[in-house]
């Protein structure tokens, strides 16, 4: 299980991406257009770096749902592979059938 404080801190970068994702949009539509004159897209360029770093995208880590480990992650089913054997194993996944011999 991973720590609570890292899983949260994750939630927090979720929430502020959603957050501030539309202006960042924005800004980052002005500061692309080659149209504008350059003093507009230096000042959305300096009003997208004052913005909160956790309010990036990139800057959110994948986690299982389960268990809060960030690696080993399957995107569709949003677990790791560890959380993924065992509910295999116990028969919760529909589909899976996990071999042994």
């Amino acid at each position: 299980m991973a720590k609570k404080s890292m899983i949260e801190r994750d939630k927090k970068r979720r929430r502020l991406a959603e957050k501030f994702d539309a202006k960042r949009q924005r800004l980052k539509a002005v500061i692309r257009d080659s149209e504008k004159p350059a003093e507009d897209r230096f000042a959305a360029a300096l009003a997208l770096a004052e913005l909160p770093r956790n309010a990036s995208k990139t800057r959110i880590r994948n986690r299982c749902e389960v268990t809060g480990r960030p690696r080993g992650f399957y995107r569709k089913l949003k677990m790791s592979r560890i959380a993924l054997r065992e509910l295999g194993s116990e028969g919760k996944v529909p589909g899976l059938v996990k071999s042994s011999w």
